[in-house]
């Protein structure tokens, strides 16, 4: 027998079992899938509920006819429950009750992440949702056709929790967006996390940053979303965006290790320590390519890179993961948020010595029409010069994505900031000038240093 089982069939799984295939065309692949829906975009779920992704089947990345038509077996609605390393058998429930053992050979684990649920009296009431997977937002969605909600709150100034704020105001729904960190959008500097701030606002997004939700109560057929502070809020539904945790159930069945944030532990060909046992994706910890540990950093990205490596090796291959920057891209209305690699205060903790330059200039020759201001931080080590990192505010026309990917391409190959000036980038006045904002950012950077002596 030489049966290749992977568990999960979101962005690891599906990346995995093609990998396999492309190497051996010949490989028996089984994709165990807990829903209906394998290889769908959850990113795009606000996208579907603001109504600019009109039917929810264009956010397949792939339709289950063409992986099957890859060779891959999927089986979809089945649950695995357990893993049993001994006799090399995974135990699996359909959604109608039947259960069976099934054997392999070699087995990944892609299990993914869960929405992480804050210890709030309330959260299961009827009106409250959370947004992972493709049920989350056809629950989201009857509720929205039913019941024409004018007013939402959303729980988490994250990436899901600022798309959903988005997508509500989208809809028609007034939105108050609760955070208990001092500043939306934490994986910025607060000087761009207030740009964020005012973009939200500017929309009609009422924030209320610094505050902890304690409870949500039912009164008067409607939700009323209590905060410590004694103040309540008053919502026809509430969406709870508190962040992911990766989903372990399944491998703790096996007496797999765990490692940074309660994530499995891998290693950079993605293994476990137990024998013919990979795993990848949101349930892994991740390898991080500056700081040279593991961290938990749970992105679609990462997670279609590790399971190629994963599915390389469950065929004998010796592929390593090369590790995450963190790079991170959100459009928040008319305005794009983006980072890469390390902020100041991390690369000061990583030990490095840090110093960061702020500097707004115009996304593209200001004498075209149409120019608008770009916002960036730019991080580097005071001794050796090299490149840490960079964090991006600019308008959604502003090529903030193909910017923050310059950074993240240089930082991937360790280039030293003054590096960044010799680059061969593109210009036309339409979309950049002679010297590319980046480069801009680099140069101020490199006078800083100058004068600091």
């Amino acid at each position: 027998m030489n049966k290749l089982l992977i568990i999960g069939g979101s962005d690891a799984g599906i990346s995995a079992a093609l990998r396999i295939k492309e190497i051996d065309g010949r490989a028996d692949v089984t994709v165990v899938v807990a829903d209906a829906y394998p290889n769908f975009s959850i990113c795009g779920l606000p996208f579907y509920l603001s109504g600019e992704v009109a039917d929810w089947r264009t956010l397949a990345h792939r339709t289950a006819e063409e992986i099957a038509q890859h060779g891959i077996d999927l089986l979809l609605d089945h649950r695995a429950l357990d893993i049993d390393p001994k006799t090399k058998t995974v135990g699996v429930q359909s959604s109608q009750g039947a259960s069976m053992r099934i054997p392999y050979s070699k087995l990944l684990i892609g299990t993914g992440a869960e929405s992480a649920r804050p210890p709030i009296a309330g959260i299961d009431l009827p009106g409250v949702f959370f947004l992972r997977w493709m049920a989350d937002s056809f629950s989201v969605k009857r509720f929205m056709e039913d019941h024409n909600p004018k007013t939402a709150v959303v729980i988490g100034g994250g990436y899901i929790g600022l798309e959903m704020a988005d997508a509500l105001t989208h809809k028609g729904v007034r939105v108050t967006l609760i955070e208990f960190a001092p500043q939306v959008l934490t994986t910025l500097d607060p000087e761009l996390g207030r740009l964020i701030h005012a973009e939200l606002g500017s929309r009609g997004v009422e924030i209320l940053t610094g505050h902890a939700v304690e409870r949500i109560e039912r009164s008067d057929g409607r939700l009323l979303v209590r905060v410590a502070s004694g103040q309540a809020v008053a919502a026809d539904m509430v969406v709870v965006a508190a962040g992911a945790k990766p989903s372990v159930e399944l491998a703790n069945t096996a007496g797999i290790d765990l490692g940074v944030g309660g994530a499995i532990e891998v290693d950079r060909t993605m293994a476990t320590r137990l024998a013919d046992i990979w795993a990848a994706g949101d349930c892994v910890h991740t390898w991080h390519r500056i700081l040279g540990r593991y961290v938990y950093m749970p992105l679609g990205t990462t997670a279609h890179k590790q399971g190629r490596v994963a599915g390389e090796n469950m065929l004998g291959g010796r592929c390593q993961f090369q590790g995450s920057l963190g790079t991170q891209v959100v459009k928040v209305f008319d305005s794009v948020a983006a980072r890469t690699g390390l902020r100041d205060n991390e690369a000061r903790a990583a030990g490095f010595d840090p110093i960061t330059v702020a500097l707004t200039t115009w996304d593209h020759k200001v004498y075209y029409p149409g120019a608008k201001q770009l916002h960036i931080r730019l991080t580097g080590d005071r001794h050796t010069g090299r490149l840490l990192g960079a964090q991006m505010v600019g308008h959604r026309n502003a090529e903030v994505s193909k910017r923050i990917d310059i950074v993240a391409a240089a930082l991937y190959n360790e280039m030293r900031i003054g590096a960044l000036c010799d680059l061969d980038l593109s210009y036309t006045p339409p979309l950049s000038s002679p010297w590319d904002p980046v480069q801009m950012a680099a140069m101020q950077w490199l006078g800083m240093i100058r004068q600091s002596g």
